[in-house]
């Protein structure tokens, strides 16, 4: 290359340098700190079903497992990468039947803090409206489960007939109950009275118990141990099965290798620890696909055995087609 040419190939890569380094960008701008709207939808046979997120919580889950060593829970976390207190998600299902529209679980409300309460918009968000819900099913009566059930004191879902198992509300409804609960506990009570007033008033609280069918395709299954009621939802249609199964698992890092884990909210530990057991064998037996409520968002995947633990595996992603 001539001498000048090089020159010139210097110089102009020189003001190339200087171009690029002044220039402005465009590129940045503000950080959002927002996901997309929290649902997900998967068909089962016929039936449409969108899981909806109501949020995250951070769990203490060191302190509030037990069978099982704080410095346990936080080596099984770190081994998938995770922590104390760990975000835990807290998710509703919602099942269009193509006749019907059933909601499973409600969410928190405003019962649980600032971090829970979305469902509604999510619900919204999804394409539907909670007038449009017509019956609601309660795995328990917790308040990270019914505090959506209400909106400023009124039904949040004015059309909807709410369904939970008897022995759930006898136990959480009861003004006796309530008064004879230590105080740390009373908080759980008066969620709970409070989210169902406005149904029990209008007539449209219904109990069920065991094994019932709410809905063509819809059965409840009792798993009791969590609360004395604690029901799962099985929905069948076209020879596809999911079973919803509400507080089965609260910390997918531990309780599928040690199912004998147990949480501090469970109001019988040992029982809880043996339907869990039982659940999980069925599930693997019947090739069930799973959605939990406090299972990361969207919740949904299968349980496989392995060797004497099981092993929780996320369901695909898919786009409906």
């Amino acid at each position: 290359m001539p001498r000048q040419s090089t020159r010139l190939s210097f110089a102009a890569l020189a003001l190339a340098s200087i171009t690029l380094a002044t220039a402005p960008s465009f590129a940045a701008g503000p950080l959002q700190t927002t996901s997309a709207p929290g649902y997900y939808r998967i068909m089962v046979g016929a039936y449409e079903v969108t899981a909806l997120s109501d949020g995250t919580v951070d769990l203490p889950v060191d302190q509030l497992l037990t069978n099982i060593t704080p410095d346990a829970v936080k080596a099984d976390l770190a081994a998938s990468f995770e922590t104390t207190p760990l975000e835990t998600s807290d998710n509703a299902f919602l099942i269009n039947t193509g006749d019907k529209l059933i909601l499973v679980d409600s969410g928190a409300g405003g019962l649980f803090g600032p971090t829970l309460g979305k469902l509604l918009s999510n619900l919204e968000a999804s394409g539907y409206r909670p007038g449009q819900v017509d019956e609601v099913l309660l795995t328990h009566l917790h308040p990270d489960h019914v505090g959506g059930l209400v909106a400023e004191g009124k039904a949040a879902f004015p059309n909807a007939t709410v369904y939970a198992a008897k022995a759930d509300a006898d136990y959480w409804l009861s003004q006796a109950n309530l008064d004879a609960a230590p105080d740390e506990q009373k908080g759980f009570f008066q969620g709970a009275i409070a989210s169902l007033q406005p149904y029990v008033d209008a007539g449209r609280l219904q109990t069920f118990e065991g094994s019932a069918e709410i809905a063509p395709g819809v059965h409840s299954m009792a798993l009791p141990g969590h609360t004395a009621g604690h029901s799962g939802y099985l929905v069948e249609s076209e020879g596809q099965s999911l079973l919803i199964w509400g507080d089965v698992v609260h910390v997918e890092a531990i309780q599928f290798a040690h199912p004998d884990v147990t949480i501090g909210f469970d109001s019988d530990a040992g029982e809880a620890a043996g339907e869990r057991a039982k659940a999980f064998a069925d599930v693997v037996e019947h090739g069930y696909l799973v959605a939990g409520a406090h299972l990361s968002f969207p919740g949904l995947g299968h349980v496989r055995k392995q060797g004497d633990a099981y092993q929780w595996v996320p369901a695909n992603y898919s786009v409906m087609r």
